[in-house]
């Protein structure tokens, strides 16, 4: 199966333990997608406000078997090549 659009993964952002939109793992290096969290404007690729009711995705930490991988970041958020 092919991998998402990570550039589009941005906004309001629940983590769950049942029936995620999405399977992430944490990496330290090569990741999919650069993540900066942020408290308000999460209008741009990469930018994830993490909230407790009406995301707009629900994720999941996995070790095995992800949709993408994720490395959080202070700066310049987005997809990597």
């Amino acid at each position: 199966m092919a991998k998402p659009n990570v550039a589009g993964i941005f906004g309001k952002i629940q983590f769950v333990e049942n029936f995620p939109d999405y399977k992430v793992k944490v990496v330290d290096n090569f990741a999919d997608l650069h993540v900066q969290v942020v408290k308000n404007f999460a209008d741009k690729s990469g930018k994830w406000e993490i909230v407790d009711k009406f995301p707009d995705f629900k994720l999941k930490f996995v070790e095995d078997f992800p949709d993408f991988t994720i490395k959080y970041v202070s700066n310049f958020p987005g997809p990597r090549k």
